[in-house]
């Protein structure tokens, strides 16, 4: 069964009903959570957390009521909760030495590509400075054609996005089991599900809170996505003030397996795109990319096709043997123009600060 003990990355969606009760944060809870971050990130993991709470939040603000909102009530409690959400994980992180990072999303951020790596590349250079992103989706502008709908499903994104091994839903109820247990009292616990089956589906539910959008039915669709790109998901109940430390304890939750390690299913998906267009490495290059090296775009000699940025390239050595595929980080025209010159020079060729990188080596599979 797999365990916090050993992870490198790890994202926590933190529901609505955990964090905000009555209209107001409950801020003893997240103090504990901020000493659990702490507490991973003092071992070297990286942290991600996806919070609801915005509406919620900005329902009590503004003295709306506890029932369903109409798509204008829920964008304005949202643009008032989200200000008072972002202070609050602010001043809870910062006595760790913690800097914390709000990140607003929809769901366009991860079906463009060009969007996606933008939000991949973001999370990233937070990550490598120390910071703690907070990702919620962006209630105040997002309508029900470009929304996630529920943080579970944006939470599995998220972890997919940024390659996490482990992603942690805190709940209101403690896993999976094998009926409803408000209905029906012989319902049994399931620890660990080694495989999503239709019939681990069929024992989903729905929401039952009015904070919630998301029930055991979007958790165990976030558990399919996650999985599948290789990253491990557990479901725990997450009222304690310590939550995150009480999982790591044997507290009641269900485990799903990945099924792949996440460099690994990273990779199976790149090389599954149909690449756009080729770009063909000297010698020094190819030998920089073996190596386990970003492609620079000095050692780029030639670019053929027609591709946009997030598109899928072939990448070829100085023979036009092709080495692998990866996600380019420019246009065909924008790389035609950067090819063979230092990453020092983007900025004068193109007009604009560049990433130093063509394709990045998180972004290769060779």
């Amino acid at each position: 069964m797999a365990t916090l003990s050993d992870a490198k990355r790890i994202v926590i969606k933190i529901g609505s009903a955990l964090l905000v009760e009555n209209g107001t944060l409950r801020a003893a809870w997240l103090q504990g959570l901020a000493q659990d971050v702490a507490m991973l990130r003092a071992r070297g993991c990286d942290v991600v957390l996806v919070s609801s709470g915005s509406i919620a939040l900005g329902r009590g603000a503004l003295k709306l009521p506890n029932t369903a909102l109409p798509l204008e009530q829920s964008q304005a409690a949202a643009a008032v909760g989200q200000i008072r959400l972002a202070r609050a994980y602010e001043e809870v992180l910062a006595p760790f030495g913690i800097t914390a990072a709000q990140v607003l999303v929809t769901l366009e951020d991860s079906a463009n590509r060009r969007r996606y790596l933008n939000t991949r590349a973001t999370l990233e250079q937070l990550l490598g400075l120390g910071a703690v992103p907070i990702v919620n989706e962006n209630d105040t502008v997002a309508t029900d054609e470009i929304r996630f709908g529920d943080n579970d499903r944006l939470a599995a994104q998220v972890a997919v996005t940024i390659g996490a091994d482990r992603l942690v839903l805190l709940s209101d109820v403690d896993g999976l089991y094998t009926a409803n247990p408000s209905l029906d009292p012989s319902a049994q616990h399931i620890a660990e599900v080694e495989l999503i089956s239709p019939e681990i589906e069929d024992m989903a539910g729905d929401a039952t809170s009015s904070l919630s959008k998301g029930g055991m039915k979007t958790k165990v669709m976030a558990a399919k996505t996650a999985t599948l790109a290789g990253c491990a998901m557990a479901i725990t109940e997450g009222s304690v003030l310590r939550p995150i430390t009480a999982l790591e304890n044997g507290a009641n939750a269900t485990w799903f397996k990945a099924q792949l390690d996440p460099h690994a299913a990273r990779k199976a998906w790149i090389f599954a795109m149909k690449p756009q267009g080729v770009v063909r490495l000297d010698g020094g290059a190819a030998k920089a990319l073996a190596s386990g090296k970003s492609l620079l775009p000095a050692g780029v000699t030639d670019v053929s096709g027609v591709f946009d940025r997030g598109d899928s390239v072939a990448i070829e050595g100085p023979d036009g043997h092709v080495l692998g595929y990866g996600l380019s980080r420019y246009s065909s025209t924008e790389a035609c123009a950067i090819k063979g010159h230092q990453s020092g020079e983007i900025e004068e060729l193109l007009g604009y600060a560049g990433r130093a990188a063509l394709i990045h080596r998180d972004d290769m599979a060779l």
